[in-house]
């Protein structure tokens, strides 16, 4: 009867009509196998990274300002990298409660679908109503946004600071109050040094400057502050990442020249256009909506749009060209742009009067990206063999040793062995004066992953061998 009832209608329309409630709904379906191991076909390699730094936080030393990985090449694994706040969270997480390697899939989950809030209130900025703003936040909340935010992956994590970091400065602006200024620095700060492409969305802050509206010393004050979450970034990045470097020795990817990138770009232009046109919505619909938006916003004038888009389009452009190859070669490269992207295409939406055309557009566009990312959830049960491995090393070793697994480039099994040394291609394990070498460095075992290498017998004694893995011991015990 509850159901049947005006009352329920009356309150069911209420609710369906606030971002809040779609936020919650993409958050629920969203911890569907958020507990699983970083078992995904797609960037587990990188999901592995962090998680190796959050452990590492908890195991061996827990200084911010040294993160270590696991194929540490039997040296620290002290490693120059982004300033890893969402892998400390981490770590504080798992000394309150032991670790678990989906507390970085939470946190990063929580913060991202509190961000598209902070994303929703900051549209009506722009000059544009909250029908776009609606339309604009589902579209983004069901992008590549909607997988990535629950991955141990600070892609949508660092824009996510950044988001509450922007909605901050402009409430300063507004109230002069200056709580506002230091959650603007605070956050834009954590932003760019979670992930330096953050940066992009410092820029609008600039553009408020401009505005009229604010007093000349509040603006003043703001355009001062807003060089402290730069000048953060600069020191860890180009400083202090640098001496990581030369000290340890192991560095993060942190592009290309932009002479260099630039060529790679423009040598590949279909992959790369391939971010854009499906990759950044995970569909082809919401990326149509973005083009018909594009030509609507020029022809009626919308300037501050068209500025925000302008300016951002162009710093993403440097972005692009910085980062070379690897735009095209990893699709969460575009995650930075999505945001604009999807204000853009809602604004195509916010233009449509007729009620069932805008649901039925707006039903296929979230839906289609929704079915292109729900694979993600669950982990392929040809992957599974692989949580075996730290039993199988438990009985055979200690967690000391130092061991030499086929990985070909992925850390994920060195990850999941719970050991540390030195993750290899099939190739190298063929060459005697490469594994001699590392044997002189101290590795104990040598783990081969069949699934990749075969049945690959080497001059060593054989400890265990299963469907799946072989170990071979290294000295004599």
């Amino acid at each position: 009867m509850l159901f049947n009832s005006g009352k329920f209608r009356t309150l069911l329309k209420k609710y369906i009509s606030r971002i809040e409630f779609w936020i919650l709904i993409l958050f629920i379906i969203r911890l569907i196998g958020i507990t699983n191991p970083p078992l995904e076909i797609g960037h587990s390699w990188r999901q592995v990274t962090g998680l190796m730094v959050a452990r590492n936080y908890l195991e061996v030393n827990s200084d911010i300002l040294y993160p270590r990985v696991d194929d540490n090449e039997a040296r620290s694994g002290i490693i120059g990298m982004e300033f890893p706040v969402l892998n400390y969270m981490h770590f504080l997480s798992a000394k309150l409660f032991g670790y678990q390697h989906w507390y970085g899939r939470l946190i990063n989950l929580i913060v991202s679908s509190i961000a598209l809030f902070f994303f929703y209130k900051l549209i009506p900025y722009l000059g544009l109503n909250k029908r776009t703003a609606f339309f604009s936040t589902l579209l983004l909340g069901t992008s590549i946004w909607f997988a990535f935010s629950r991955k141990t992956m600070p892609d949508t994590f660092c824009i996510s600071l950044s988001f509450i970091g922007i909605f901050s400065a402009v409430k300063y602006l507004e109230n002069k109050r200056s709580l506002h200024l230091i959650l603007f620095t605070v956050f834009s700060s954590l932003a760019i040094l979670s992930k330096l492409p953050a940066g992009i969305y410092i820029i609008p802050v600039y553009l408020l400057l401009f505005n009229r509206h604010y007093t000349l010393n509040s603006k003043i004050i703001l355009a001062i502050s807003s060089f402290i979450p730069f000048a953060r970034a600069y020191y860890w990045y180009f400083i202090w990442n640098t001496h990581l470097s030369d000290e340890f020795g192991f560095w993060y990817n942190i592009g290309s020249p932009l002479r260099v990138g630039f060529n790679e770009i423009v040598r590949n232009p279909g992959k790369t256009l391939d971010n854009f046109y499906f990759n950044s919505f995970s569909g082809y619909f919401a990326f149509l909506l973005f083009l018909i938006g594009l030509f609507f916003m020029i022809k009626h004038k919308e300037k501050r749009l068209i500025m925000v888009f302008s300016v951002l389009f162009s710093v993403f452009l440097v972005y692009i060209f910085k980062s070379g190859h690897f735009f095209y070669q990893h699709n969460y490269y575009i995650i930075p742009f999505v945001p604009v992207m999807a204000v853009v295409a809602g604004y195509t939406i916010s233009l449509i009067k007729a009620k069932w055309v805008y649901i039925a557009i707006l039903v296929i566009a979230v839906g289609e990206g929704i079915a292109n990312q729900q694979h993600d959830f669950f982990v392929p049960e040809k992957e599974l063999y692989k949580l075996e491995l730290e039993g199988i090393m438990d009985e055979i070793s200690s967690r000391d040793d130092l061991i030499l697994i086929n990985g070909n480039g992925n850390p994920q099994l060195i990850y999941l062995s719970h050991r540390k040394g030195w993750n290899v291609s099939n190739e190298s394990l063929q060459n005697a004066t490469f594994i001699s070498d590392k044997i002189e460095k101290g590795c104990k075992f040598i783990v081969i992953n069949k699934h990749t290498a075969g049945e690959l017998m080497l001059p060593y004694h054989l400890e265990f061998a299963s469907d799946d893995f072989l170990v071979y011991r290294t000295d004599p015990g």
